[in-house]
């Protein structure tokens, strides 16, 4: 399987949820989740990052659509996040940045 780069950003609302909880366990390469949340009264394209079970923000708004989308439509395997950078002098909304890849499946 080979990753095609698909987009790079900071986690939108980190302020907000619990990553400075686990804030000692942000480290490059760590592997998040995403789960759509479609029934977010502010952004119905709305895209949780998750850590295991904790909540560490969303996929900023100008990101979320497409990729919303394909997480509704039940491809959970399409993609993978992992932490890019960690920057704990950084403003709070900067101090985590991810990237987000496609998995591609290669045939053989």
């Amino acid at each position: 399987m080979v990753n095609q780069h698909y987009a790079t950003f900071h986690i939108a609302g980190f302020t907000y949820w619990d990553g400075l909880e686990v804030f000692d366990e942000l480290t490059v390469g760590t592997e998040l989740v995403l789960e759509a949340e479609p029934t977010n009264g502010h952004d119905p394209n709305a895209v949780k990052i998750l850590l295991e079970d904790t909540m560490l923000g969303y996929i900023p708004r100008g990101e979320n659509e497409e990729i919303s989308k394909f997480l509704q439509l039940g491809h959970t395997d399409l993609f993978s996040i992992r932490i890019s950078r960690v920057s704990p002098e950084a403003h709070t909304e900067k101090q985590i940045s991810v990237t987000l890849r496609i998995n591609k499946r290669i045939a053989v």
